[in-house]
Parts: C-alpha cells; structure tokens; sequence
C-alpha cells in the first residue's frame, strides 16, 4: 500500500510539534528533571509511539504494523545502548546537571536529521540496486562481530569519544573557554566572542550520531523497506530518550549483556538481510545473476526474535550472579555515600536506617564469587574506607550520640574509581561494569 503525501505530512508535523512542546516546556527554562518527571514522560513518549502503531494499523494494514513494531523495538534498544556513550561524552565534558537536558535534545535531533538522510539515500539505494541488501547485511554481520570481540576480549575503548578529530580541530581553530556560562553556546570574554565548552560537547554528540546511524538505519531497513516505516519508527525511537536518561541514568550499567544481545540481534538480522538479498539477487558471479531459492524469514519471526532476546538480555542482566554481584556492590556504595554525607545534626532513625541496609548487604559479599570479584573490582582500598567509616561513625553514634570521626576526604574521582563503571567500547557498543569487592567479618561492616 503506498503511503500518502498526507500522511506523510500529519506524521511530520505529529514530530515536530512534539519537538517544539519539548523545547519550549522542558528543556528551555535550564533545570535537572525529578525521577518522577522523566518516568512520566518516558511513558508518555512510550505510548504515544505504542499508539502510532494503532494508526499504522487502521490506515495501512496489519502487514506495516508489525514491521513498524518490529522496527521501533530495534532502534529503541540501539537508542538505549547510544545512551552509554552519551554518558560518557557528557561526564567527560562534565556538563553541569541542569544543562544536561539541551545536549541531550540536540542529541536528539542531530540523530533524526542525520538517519533521515541515510534512509532516503538507502531505500534510493535499495531502487535502483538490490545488490544493496548484500552491504547492509554485511554491515550488520561486521558490527555484531566487534561487539562479540569487545566483550570477549574485554578491549579497552582506544580513542575518547569526546575527545574526537572534529572537537580537538575546533579547539586548536577557535577560542574556547574552560568553562560554562549556563547554557550558552558562545559567551564574552576579554572583549572577544569565545565557544563554550556546551558547543563542543554538542560537536562530539554530533559526531556520534553519525557512526550510529551507520548501523542503525541498515537494522530497520533488514526488518522493512517502506521509507515510512523506517522513518516513523526511527523518529518515536529517539522521542523520550532524554527522559529515559535521566530515568536509567546510574542504571544503565546494570544491563551488563547489553552488548551481547545488541550483537546477537544485528546478527539475525544480518543474515536476514543476506537471505533477502540471495533471493533478489541480480549479481552476475552468483547464480549466474539468478535468484537463489532460500528461505525467508517473516516480519513475525523476526518481531520474535528480537523482543525474546531483549528480554532475556535484560533477565541476565539483572538477575545472574555477576548481575546480582553488581547491584550488591553498586547499592552499598550509594548508601555508604548518603550516610558519610549525613549532616552532624542528622536524625538517629535515617543514620540506623542507612547503617542497617549496608550491614545487610556486606553480608552478602561472600556469595559474590572471586572470578566476579575480580571483574567488578576498580579500587578495594577507596570502597572498604567507605563502608569502614560508615560502620565506624555509626558505632560512634551509638555509644556517644554524636559523630566526631570525620568522613574520608573523597573527590569525584575517587568515588568514580570506587564504584562499579560502564566502559564503552571504540563503537559505544560494549560497557564493562568494574567495583570492589568485600564480605562481612565478624559483627562489623568490614570490606575486604
């Protein structure tokens, strides 16, 4: 069924206008949203995108439906694995809190603008060459492959991705100051019109955008040729993902296989693709430029596949030993680090409250086993002065009614190395989780 040059232009103005709502009501007046806030409008986003495909349905057919859905579960979790190295890009630029919500829309729409001209120059592609099909399943079979290396070799990222070729030419061209004017992409001084770092964290993002949308767009174009089903699903896969940062944030390196169901996903899709292209094939040098009778693989198994990974993914992720050795080892530190930022003043009940939830948790540690001990662990010695002072402060209150001990002197840095991490791969594919361990001993808090 062909699309309509009115649907066309209802969609287009469908996204833009939600866009332009989430400039002029979120992100213009500079301010860092609550938890409830990015839950509420990450499910608003979510069922808006869930309701488009309703539409899908009633105007064109069950057949786009579930090649849309297909399509927006893909780059929505390529959205979600894009988020690691936005993290990074932003934590490295050290982007003040409440300004964090620009980059991100910039982010946004930079990838939207960036994929629509990859998908109009890949369904042109697809036209006029079907031997196209064989690049992008090419494509996706190579980036599955470094993803798998990545996690099976446990590489280590080689470049900085803020730190790229554009950024380090914009520094050495144009003046740019060392720090933020809130969130002004240029300010005065000295007289002299001077970058701020907010323009080249946004060059980076950009930048960024760009390789992702190298794997993405041939992704959707393995599930679907429609133009319009690629687009729509790739435009509501990007809406909400600035509240979904703000949601998962400090989570995200939870989903510790992450990386190998993005790669297993890529590679059946991969295949599907080269499958498709064996049985259009038009290249001399096979089958003598015949089509090869294969199997192909229906948008229903496909919709299959891909959510059944995803979950799984995110079971194993959460509830396997390494997964469970993480959420042990990244709780403690969270909790350690609001009791040691208790004000002297603070009520008995919230120091016993936090004391008690550490001590419960460090009783755990000696289920963690050595070999995910050794995986997880980043700096012993800053996380067991944490939990040691903790227990040591509280033991403190508790005969005396005060605290004198003071707290480790830890800055961000040292919190960073104690606490578990995500790295992210050369591609932003991977993310290696890396903390300490411990185990109780005796009645105290101890961590070892």
């Amino acid at each position: 069924m062909e699309i309509t040059g009115l649907q066309w232009g209802i969609t287009l103005a469908l996204i833009l206008g939600l866009l332009a709502y989430d400039f002029f009501f979120h992100v213009r007046k500079p301010h860092e949203p609550t938890i409830k806030e990015a839950a509420i409008w990450s499910a608003v986003y979510v069922g808006i995108a869930l309701l488009f495909g309703l539409v899908i349905l009633w105007m064109d057919g069950p057949q786009l439906t579930a090649e849309y859905y297909g399509g927006y579960i893909t780059e929505k979790a390529l959205s979600v694995d894009n988020l690691f190295v936005f993290l990074i890009i932003i934590a490295s630029f050290k982007v003040p809190r409440e300004d964090q919500q620009k980059v991100l829309l910039f982010g946004i729409v930079f990838a939207l603008i960036a994929r629509t001209v990859f998908i109009f120059i890949g369904a042109a592609a697809i036209n006029a060459f079907s031997w196209v099909f064989y690049l992008f399943g090419l494509i996706l079979i190579y980036t599955a492959g470094k993803l798998i290396k990545g996690e099976v070799t446990d590489s280590e990222s080689e470049s900085d991705e803020a730190d790229n070729f554009v950024v380090r030419l914009a520094k050495k061209v144009l003046p740019t100051t060392d720090y933020y004017d809130r969130d002004k992409l240029f300010t005065m001084e000295n007289g002299k019109k001077v970058m701020t770092p907010m323009l080249l964290v946004m060059v980076a993002i950009g930048g960024t955008d760009i390789l992702f949308a190298l794997d993405s767009i041939p992704a959707i174009f393995g599930l679907t040729q429609e133009p319009y089903i690629v687009f729509t699903a790739t435009a509501f896969s990007l809406m909400g993902l600035r509240q979904l940062y703000f949601l998962i944030d400090g989570l995200l390196d939870r989903l510790i296989y992450l990386s190998w169901g993005l790669s297993l996903i890529l590679l059946f899709i991969g295949i599907k693709l080269m499958l498709h292209a064996l049985h259009e094939n038009t290249l001399p040098f096979i089958n003598n430029g015949e089509p090869v009778p294969v199997v192909e693989v229906g948008i229903g198994l496909s919709l299959t596949v891909i959510i059944s990974v995803l979950v799984i993914t995110v079971l194993a992720s959460l509830y396997s030993p390494k997964g469970r050795a993480l959420r042990i080892i990244q709780k403690t530190l969270d909790l350690s680090e609001q009791y040691l930022a208790l004000p002297k003043d603070a009520p008995a009940e919230e120091r016993t409250r936090i004391s008690t939830k550490i001590a419960e948790l460090t009783q755990q540690f000696p289920k963690i086993s050595e070999k995910h001990k050794e995986e997880l662990i980043d700096s012993r010695a800053k996380f067991r002065n944490m939990v040691d002072t903790v227990h040591g402060q509280q033991q403190e209150f508790e005969s005396t009614g005060e605290v004198k001990t003071p707290s480790p002197d830890l800055d961000q840095d040292d919190v960073d190395s104690a606490a578990p991490t995500a790295t992210v791969q050369p591609t932003g594919k991977a993310a290696d989780e890396r903390g300490p361990e411990g185990h109780s001993s005796g009645g105290s808090s101890s961590v070892r």
